[in-house]
């Protein structure tokens, strides 16, 4: 379960990401963010180049796709995730789909759900060897 979360938060934020630089084409702005265009933005009147930008690089995208990898590197090396990485991230994605009702949120939630699905059963078993390995 937690390899699965693992992969679907980071097909999840290479996706958002990807998808924002090119379906969207925030990518076409590339060259402004990059000579010093939105030094001096002002974020209440956000600029397409602005907007474009935190649509993508500096979107939740690219961290997703850090904290998919980290899980996954975790599970490789069979290591349990901390528990509260998925509570927060479930609380974080229920924020944003409160917010944006219309955008793929559900992917991101059965990945939450997965990786404390995960995390507990393994919680759990390792509890229950501790106990048996004590006597």
């Amino acid at each position: 379960m937690i390899k699965w979360a693992g992969w679907l938060i980071t097909l999840f934020g290479a996706a958002h990401t990807l998808l924002a630089l090119t379906l969207e084409k925030a990518a076409q702005y590339a060259g402004t963010w990059f000579s010093g265009g939105l030094w001096g933005a002002d974020l209440t009147a956000m600029s397409p180049a602005g907007t474009a930008w935190w649509l993508s690089l500096y979107s939740f995208g690219p961290p997703l796709v850090l904290v998919g990898l980290l899980v996954l590197w975790l599970e490789r090396r069979g290591i349990t995730p901390p528990v509260f990485l998925g509570w927060a991230l479930g609380a974080w994605t229920l924020v944003g789909a409160v917010v944006l009702v219309t955008t793929p949120w559900p992917i991101l939630l059965l990945a939450v759900i997965l990786l404390l699905a995960g995390t507990a059963a393994r919680t759990t078993t390792d509890a229950g060897s501790e106990s048996l390995s004590r006597r």
